[in-house]
C-alpha cells in the first residue's frame, strides 16, 4: 500500500477512528467521489469515500440512507457506517465504511436479492418523500412529501420532486431539445392516470442499477450508494431494467413473493425517465435520445 497520498484526510481519519493510519490504495469504480481502502494499525481495514467539490450535506445524508435500509433488512447486506464527516464541519467530507470484499455468489444469490428486494420495499415509508433531502448522483435530491400515500399523492410527489426538477435542469443548462419538453409537457398533463394502480409507499434504494450492486465475499447481494425515499416499488424495478446487471432470475423471485399490479410493463419507461434525466443533468446531452424514446412509449 502507499501512504500519505492525501495527508490531510489522513491525518483526520487516523484522529476519528482512533488508529493510525498504516497505508491506502486507491479503488475504481466511481463516477463522481474518489475511494480508498485504508489499512488501520489496530487490524481493521475500511472503505473511505471522499469528494472535495462535493455539498457538505452529501455523505451525511449518504449515510442516513444506509441505516435507513440496514434496518429493513438482513437478507441484503448493506455496508456498516463507520464514520462520516459533519454536515457543518470544515476540512476534508469523507464517508467511512466497512470494507466489504468482493466473492462468489451463493447458489441462491439471485433469488435472495429477489426475495431480499420484495421485503426492503415491505418495510415501507410513512409518506411519499423521505424526512430529509438527499442526492441523487451529485445531483439534489428533494424528498418534502405530498400528501399522505394515494395515488394522485404519489403522482403529484413524482412529477413535482422527481420529473419536473430535472427537466428544469436539462432545459437550463441547454440540454433538453423541443422534443423533449413537448414531451415532458404532455406526460406531465398525464401523469395520474400513467403511474398505476395506488400502493403504499414502498422503502426504495433509489439508485439501483447494476453498479450499486455487488455480491460480498459470503456470497450474499449487497447493496450501497442509495438515493433513498418512500416511493412506487416499480421505480427500483425499472432501474434494474435500465442498463443490465440484474437476472431474470432475481424479477422471477421478487414477483413469488410480491406480485406487481396489472400493467407493470408498460410503466418501465415511466419510471426509468428520473434516472434517465439525471443521467442527461450529469452526463451530458447524449441521452436525451433516451429520454424521447421514453416519453414516445408512453404518451
Amino acid at each position: 500500500m502507499q501512504s500519505g497520498s492525501h495527508p490531510t484526510l489522513t491525518a483526520l481519519l487516523g484522529q476519528v477512528l482512533g488508529a493510525r493510519v498504516l497505508g491506502s490504495r486507491p479503488l475504481s469504480g466511481g463516477d463522481i467521489n474518489q475511494a480508498y481502502a485504508f489499512a488501520l494499525d489496530d487490524g481493521r481495514q475500511v472503505f473511505v469515500k471522499t469528494n472535495a467539490s462535493a455539498p457538505r450535506t452529501m455523505f451525511p445524508a449518504e449515510a442516513r440512507g444506509l441505516a435507513w435500509l440496514a434496518d429493513a433488512t438482513t437478507a441484503l447486506r448493506i455496508p456498516q457506517v463507520v464514520a462520516v464527516s459533519a454536515a457543518d464541519g470544515v476540512g476534508p467530507s469523507y464517508l467511512v465504511l466497512e470494507l466489504i470484499q468482493p466473492g462468489p455468489p451463493a447458489r441462491d444469490f439471485h433469488e435472495t436479492l429477489g426475495r431480499g428486494l420484495a421485503a426492503l420495499h415491505r418495510a415501507g415509508a410513512p409518506a411519499f418523500g423521505l424526512d430529509h433531502d438527499n442526492f441523487i448522483g451529485r445531483l439534489p435530491q428533494s424528498n418534502q412529501g405530498i400528501g399522505t400515500g394515494t395515488v394522485g399523492d404519489w403522482a403529484a410527489f413524482y412529477g413535482a420532486r422527481r420529473l419536473e426538477p430535472q427537466l428544469k435542469m436539462a432545459v437550463d443548462a441547454g440540454r433538453a431539445s423541443p422534443r423533449m419538453r413537448q414531451g415532458m409537457a404532455r406526460l406531465l398533463d398525464q401523469l395520474p392516470a400513467l403511474v398505476g394502480p395506488a400502493e403504499p409507499p414502498s422503502r426504495l434504494h433509489g439508485d439501483l442499477w447494476g453498479g450499486n450492486m455487488m455480491c460480498a465475499d459470503d456470497g450474499s447481494p449487497c447493496l450501497f450508494d442509495p438515493a433513498v425515499y418512500g416511493g412506487h416499488r416499480e421505480v427500483d424495478l425499472a432501474m434494474m431494467r435500465l442498463f443490465g446487471g440484474f437476472g431474470s432470475r432475481v424479477f422471477a423471485a421478487y414477483d413469488e413473493v410480491a406480485p406487481l399490479a396489472d400493467g407493470h410493463a408498460e410503466r418501465v419507461p415511466l419510471y426509468q425517465l428520473y434516472p434517465l434525466l439525471v443521467h442527461v443533468n450529469l452526463f451530458g446531452g447524449g441521452y436525451v435520445a433516451s429520454v424521447e424514446s421514453a416519453i414516445a412509449r408512453l404518451v
